[in-house]
């Protein structure tokens, strides 16, 4: 098995790891005046998850362990249901006038489990060890690539945010440009408030496997009673020393099941009751519309061109792979029935992107062989075999082969494959995949946010999946946009006028919009996820 980064480890080393027994108490209180509250008898939560996850730190920022981060992890502060932003660890934030500057406050009733205080340092060290290279935060940049000295820790150069003052009860953040926005980059789990003194080394790394053996270094609702890794087997219990509502749980477990058809049989037959993340073509017939029901959230999946690789270096070839796709036909074989919707451009569901002035890609096959012939590959013949990774779940399969078949009809190209990751492939073909296909989005509800982490120079899915892609133009509308006042309309109309041009690079195929599912039967409530992927009310989950 292997942990969310490929790296392969040892399994009888945490095999069978028992925690201790967690009591089902909760202190209810985001203020004063905390009581003493016992979790519903019977409130046995049983979930799914998609993969035996081996590597269960909450400071990963993806994966499939970090969709449930917010169960035992609290953030700086979330997003209600509404897109509103509520004080969790941090009960206020203020700018000075240029946006430059953040002064940033921690809630004096805020605890961890083992009921000591969460210090402005924590929050400091808690971010600091997210970026520290070794953590391997996928989504830390997200949060905290605008603080000064935040790069320098990234890189390796050193372990302190020198951006990040804290004080007594307080920090004050420098950011490297303005941000009108800073505070809503804080408002998700990517970077979760954890126990410095516990989770951090005298070297400035992640202790190994703190996580595991000191539930009381956490701080969200529940805690980690016990995990047994190889059976892919979790068990939260309730925080006895949590600083918000009494979770209304008394056990959450949680089991580990690859195959999606065994997974939807079990949900079906009320023997579990929620799920990490099923995507199947058939979700909404096999388990319901309220399964699948949830908003649609700034974040969209895609197929990406490498264009450093051949054939993707020629752009009348992309352009060609494109418009031979009639991607209505790919929505409905990859999501008949939904919940997720069709997507023609790289943002979704923030301001601007219902941009009347963009033009979507068309279907036209005619088109499409013309350029084929046209490039300097000359026709599919001469082609090499194009590669698709991220294949990793049905959906994703019946959408890779869709596409596929799209060419070989469209096109004459009969040379592709498809395989869940990149290293699944051996020897050259492992440096030659030129199809990535992945999600891109944004933690705020904005849209050069939005474009600054998926099409930007910068970003890592621009260096990463589209292989270094650079335009000059688009960079510098984003990093103008980005500076503007929230209430400025040129902060939309730039990163229009950015995704134009984008668009006009023939960088990937548009597949979908993402629902944000709640992924648990009718009778569970409070399940409910925000655009950041985190159970807004996790104390507030029930079976009934």
């Amino acid at each position: 098995m292997k942990t969310n980064t490929g790296e392969r480890i040892g399994l009888t080393r945490r095999s069978a790891l028992k925690l201790g027994l967690g009591t089902a108490v909760a202190v209810a209180a985001f203020g004063p005046g905390a009581r003493i509250v016992m979790a519903q008898e019977g409130q046995v939560l049983k979930a799914i998850n998609p993969a035996f996850s081996q590597d269960w730190s909450p400071l990963r920022g993806g994966g499939p362990p970090f969709r449930w981060n917010s169960i035992w992890n609290g953030s700086a502060m979330y997003f209600n249901a509404k897109g509103e932003i509520q004080p969790y660890v941090l009960s206020e934030w203020a700018p000075n006038a240029d946006f430059t500057v953040w002064t940033l406050k921690v809630s004096p009733d805020a605890t961890f489990a083992d009921g000591s205080a969460i210090t402005a340092a924590d929050v400091k060290g808690s971010w600091e060890l997210s970026a520290m290279p070794v953590t391997k935060n996928q989504r830390v940049d997200q949060v905290l690539a605008g603080v000064a000295g935040y790069a320098a820790v990234k890189d390796g150069t050193a372990s302190d945010i020198s951006g990040i003052t804290a004080g007594e009860g307080e920090l004050t953040v420098t950011l490297t440009a303005p941000d009108p926005i800073f505070f809503q980059r804080l408002a998700n789990h990517i970077a979760p408030i954890v126990k410095v003194s516990v989770a951090r080394g005298a070297d400035g790394n992640e202790q190994p496997d703190w996580f595991l053996g000191a539930k009381g270094a956490t701080s969200g609702p529940f805690m980690m009673e016990s995990a047994d890794l190889d059976a892919g087997a979790v068990v939260w219990v309730p925080n006895p020393n949590f600083f918000g509502p009494a979770p209304k749980l008394a056990r959450i477990e949680l089991t580990s099941v690859e195959d999606s058809v065994t997974a939807t049989q079990l949900l079906k037959s009320g023997e579990y009751q929620a799920h990490t993340e099923l995507a199947t073509p058939t979700l909404v017939l096999d388990l319901g519309a309220d399964f699948a029901a949830g908003p649609t959230i700034p974040t969209s999946q895609h197929f990406w061109f490498s264009a450093t690789r051949a054939p993707m270096d020629d752009p009348k070839v992309r352009e060609a792979l494109i418009l031979a796709v009639d991607r209505d036909g790919l929505i409905r074989a990859s999501f008949p029935e939904g919940p997720h919707q069709k997507a023609d451009m790289v943002m979704n569901s923030v301001p601007g992107a219902d941009d009347p002035a963009f033009v979507p890609y068309a279907f036209d096959p005619e088109r499409a062989r013309m350029l084929l012939a046209e490039s300097t590959y000359g026709g599919p013949e001469r082609l090499p075999k194009i590669m698709f990774v991220g294949i990793s779940s049905p959906a994703n399969e019946a959408a890779a082969q869709y596409i596929a078949e799209q060419w070989r009809q469209n096109l004459g190209i009969a040379a592709v494959d498809m395989k869940p990751q990149i290293d699944e492939y051996v020897g050259p073909d492992q440096n030659s995949v030129q199809i990535f296909r992945d999600d891109v989005g944004t933690r705020v509800p904005d849209a050069p946010s939005y474009l600054s982490g998926s099409i930007a120079s910068g970003s890592g899915n621009a260096k990463g999946k589209m292989g270094g892609y650079k335009n000059d133009k688009v960079d510098a509308l984003i990093a103008e946009a980005l500076a503007l006042p929230t209430d400025d309309p040129n902060r939309v109309a730039k990163a229009q006028e950015a995704q134009r041009i984008f668009r006009d690079d023939f960088m990937f195929i548009p597949w979908y919009q993402q629902t944000m599912s709640r992924w648990a039967t009718a009778n569970v409530s409070a399940m409910e996820k925000n655009l950041d992927w985190q159970i807004i009310e996790p104390w507030n989950i029930s079976i009934g």
